[in-house]
């Protein structure tokens, strides 16, 4: 797609502030006014839009993609959206870990065991702790506790996390990379066993591309959040 406007702006209306191009307002791509909660995130958006040239890139708007999924979808059913997100708790990358008698379980334990214990006194819940192929539930209050923490959290943030959640497979580090944690560290603990193998093998060119690529992905969703919460 050619670009086709001249003037990108930010207008505050009603709810928040939406991004228009040459005088038109944005919606969504499900078709309801593209309306954000803060003009750091519009003016964001709006970023996106100014940075394209004469041919429009849609892999470049990440936060467009978020912003629409939160209006379009997680506003609508946030229920469903928490649901999901206790999925990833139940596998929990940072609770799964190898035999102890393997040099992998040290280095899990060291990275791992800081950023689950914070979480565990942060959110007053416990987690369990898997080494070796199995599987094993949390408690249920804790899963009820994380369902209620999870439920206070407003639209943008929830879509923000989904998008954490799924690049890291682990609750833990999508939370705490919403709470503004180090997202650069954050994302090598969560993909610790692909950099430990790459570490004794090498890296493949393409894996490695790829891993750069979540890894962007992953910090474009913690600041989407940050922005929503900001003046």
């Amino acid at each position: 797609m050619k670009r086709f406007w001249k003037e990108t702006t930010v207008e505050q209306v009603d709810g928040g502030w939406q991004v228009a191009l040459d005088g038109r307002r944005i919606r969504t791509q499900g078709g309801a006014p593209q309306i954000v909660p803060t003009h750091a995130l519009a003016q964001a958006l709006a970023d996106e839009w100014r940075a394209q040239g004469d041919k429009v890139d849609p892999a470049a708007f990440p936060l467009r993609d978020m912003a629409d999924y939160a209006i379009d979808h997680v506003a609508r059913d946030r229920a469903a959206v928490t649901d999901k997100l206790l999925q990833f708790l139940e596998t929990d990358t940072l609770c799964y870990r190898a035999d102890p008698d393997e040099p992998l379980w040290r280095k899990q334990a060291d990275v791992w065991e800081p950023l689950l214990s914070a979480f565990e006194a942060r959110e007053g819940v416990r987690l369990e702790r898997v080494s070796g192929v199995g599987y094993r539930a949390h408690p249920e209050e804790t899963k009820t506790a994380l369902a209620e923490s999870l439920a206070k959290r407003d639209a943008f943030t929830l879509a923000g996390l989904q998008t954490l959640a799924s690049l890291a497979a682990s609750l833990c580090v999508a939370l705490e990379a919403s709470e503004g944690g180090d997202t650069q560290s954050l994302f090598a603990a969560a993909n610790l066993e692909e950099d430990w193998q790459a570490e004794q093998w090498g890296w493949d060119p393409a894996a490695r591309e790829r891993r750069d690529g979540r890894e962007a992905q992953f910090a474009a969703a913690a600041r989407f959040i940050e922005l929503s919460r900001k003046g």
